[in-house]
Parts: structure tokens; sequence; C-alpha cells
């Protein structure tokens, strides 16, 4: 019996042996013409495995490399893509750098406070005062995603005032969006029609029967 644990182990898994023995067919072929026209067919082929991946913009650049993967780098072919190696493809990528700025209220979030340091570029006036109302309505509607107690104006007008290092200016007898009104806005699950469907499937099949 031939089992798999006794055969060749496969580099890519995912393309099958058929697809290595293909490669590996490849590197046996010692015209250079023939060997690039079979790669091209070999590469066909694996595009043909992935239909839904085509539509990626390097999807074709994937399959030139995992090409050479499976010959294990050994495979002398004209690629239209520079051609990798094993240390290129064992290097680490670049370390991700996360965002280091501390954030004054995690429950507001940084574009929050993005928002208020442009706020306070604005000149006095009409607009100036329209956005500070804008914004503390929208703090506190970020407020109660965060905590559902009750939170009034005063703390609001509090941490804008923290938020804008004293350089906004609450409009005088400014009222915000109470809270229920916030809170009623929140969409509600529809309801299921299910037990209503089955009430009128069991009403006509009564009425059928009389």
């Amino acid at each position: 019996m031939d089992y798999n644990t006794d055969r060749k182990k496969i580099i890519l898994p995912e393309y099958g042996r058929n697809i290595h023995k293909m490669v590996d067919y490849l590197k046996t072929i010692e015209d250079s013409e023939k060997r690039n026209k079979m790669a091209n067919i070999v590469i066909g082929i694996m595009g043909n495995m992935n239909p839904h991946l085509r539509d990626i913009s390097d999807f074709k650049h994937k399959l030139w490399d995992h090409l050479f993967i499976m010959a294990d780098f050994n495979l002398d072919i004209e690629s239209p893509y520079p051609i990798p190696t094993r240390e290129t493809m064992s290097e680490k990528p670049n370390r991700v750098l996360y965002p280091s700025n501390n954030i004054r209220f995690k429950h507001y979030g940084k574009t929050v406070e993005n928002m208020v340091a442009s706020i306070v570029e604005f000149e006095d006036g009409e607009k100036k005062n329209s956005l500070i109302v804008i914004m503390a309505n929208h703090m506190k509607k970020n407020y109660l995603s965060w905590n559902r107690e009750s939170v009034t104006d005063a703390l609001i007008f509090r941490d804008l005032e923290i938020l804008s290092k004293g350089k906004l200016k609450i409009p005088e007898g400014l009222v915000l969006t109470e809270t229920k009104d916030i809170i009623s806005h929140k969409p509600k699950r529809k309801k299921s029609n299910r037990g209503q469907s089955r009430n009128s499937d069991r009403k006509s099949r009564y009425d059928s029967r009389r």
C-alpha cells in the first residue's frame, strides 16, 4: 500500500500532491523554452484552483512565489515578477507601530479629542457655538454608550472644558438632549413574525376543514 506518510512531504498542502509533482517535473526539463512554457501552464492550473481570488491585485504574483516555494527555490525559469529567495521569504515583517498617544477619556475616544481641538481653532461666533452644541450632545451620547446611568449636562460641560484646555466657552443657557431621548433612539430589534405565520397557517387549515 502507498500511504501519504511514506511519501515525500508536500510544502504547500493546499495545492495538493499532483501540483507538487508537476513542479518536480519542471525541474527535470532541460530545454529552457519548454520549461518556461510548462511553468506558465502550471501557474494557470494553480490559478484555476482558486478562481475566487482572481480579482486580488497581487494574485498572480503570489502564484509565482508559491511556484518557487514548491520548487524549493531551485527552478530556472523566467518570471514576470522578482524571483524570491529562501532568505527573502523567511524575513519577518516590519513591526507595526501602534499609536502611543494617551487618551484623556477613553469613553469619548481619540476622535472626539481631535474634533474638540479643531473646534478650538474656529473664530468665535455663531458657527463655533453650533459646533460646541453638537459636540457636547455627541459626547453625552458616547458617555451613555459606556455608562447607562444618568449623566448630567454639567459633567459633559466639565469634560468638554478639560478636553479643550479651557479654550471653549459653553453657550449660556445650553441644555443638552435628554438622556431618555438619546436612549430611545437606539434601534429596536424587529420582532419575528414566525409565531404570527404559524397562527395564520393553523387558522387556514381549520377553515378548510369546516
